[in-house]
């Protein structure tokens, strides 16, 4: 049960005591009132809404291929409300409101400097590196997240669905879907992106039935990897932060002791 402590109530303190005079359930009318469930429990640092507008503003500025920004930007206005709130996973890496978009833009900007790198550096292969399939493959490598979880603001859970199916081939479908009512769109760039899309985790026990086999599938690989295993990194290490130890210790996603500094805790460090 969620509950309103704004209405009805007063708040007298004794030290750290705290006397409330009445308690009720939330009710749809609190959202409008101002209500936000996500203030009480693990969100994302930034604002969701500023997220979600630069991830649209690059997919409409680096996507060339216009079939292909169609399909983006319709699958990010279809679930926009539900993308802002979503975690990126319901442990490990960005497990909190507003995760999803959070981890999803990192990818992106990540997995764009890279294309434009190696596009620039190896302009003389066939098919060239296409910068317009990474940004589409970042951006919706993860989109099958918005069925695999079932999301509340205290912690959120998988679906039976994502159970049995799992977000890669979730995503997969809803990439199908929506491209089916796209009539421009090449059907070989279809297969490229959906390649992407069930070989971003590499590996079939961390998930993908497939490797990546393209350069673009490869590149949002290892942006999407660096990303989630940077943010487990950096949140053990903010975890540990009032900790006078040289290492953190290994109860973190990682599963490995992190070294923090010789001089940690002290005054001049």
């Amino acid at each position: 049960m969620q509950c309103f402590f704004g209405i009805g109530c007063y708040v007298t303190q004794y030290g750290p005591q705290i006397d409330l005079d009445a308690v009720r359930e939330v009710i749809d009318d609190d959202t409008a009132e101002g209500f936000d469930a996500t203030e009480f429990h693990d969100r994302s640092r930034y604002d969701p809404e500023e997220l979600f507008d630069e991830l649209g503003s690059i997919a409409e500025t680096h996507i060339s291929d216009v079939p292909l920004r169609q399909l983006v930007i319709e699958l990010l206005t279809d679930n926009a409300d539900a993308l802002k709130r979503l975690p990126a996973a319901t442990r490990n890496h960005h497990a909190f409101s507003g995760g999803f978009v959070e981890h999803v833009l990192s990818v992106t900007k990540t997995a764009l400097h890279l294309a434009e790198k190696y596009a620039d550096d190896y302009r003389q292969i066939e098919p060239p590196l296409s910068v317009s399939l990474v940004v589409v493959g970042a951006i919706l490598h993860d989109i099958g997240k918005l069925i695999e979880l079932d999301v509340r603001p205290e912690s959120s859970t998988y679906t039976a669905r994502g159970r049995l199916i799992g977000h890669i081939l979730l995503g997969r479908d809803l990439v199908r879907e929506k491209a089916a009512e796209i009539e421009e769109l090449d059907p070989e760039i279809l297969l490229r992106l959906e390649h992407i899309i069930v070989s971003h985790q590499n590996l079939p026990e961390w998930g993908s039935p497939i490797a990546p086999h393209t350069p673009e599938a490869l590149l949002v690989h290892y942006a999407d990897d660096t990303d989630a295993k940077f943010q487990m990194m950096a949140r053990a290490l903010e975890q540990a932060a009032t900790s006078d130890e040289e290492f953190t210790d290994r109860n973190n996603p990682l599963w490995r002791a992190i070294f923090r500094g010789w001089n940690v805790g002290e005054p001049d460090a």
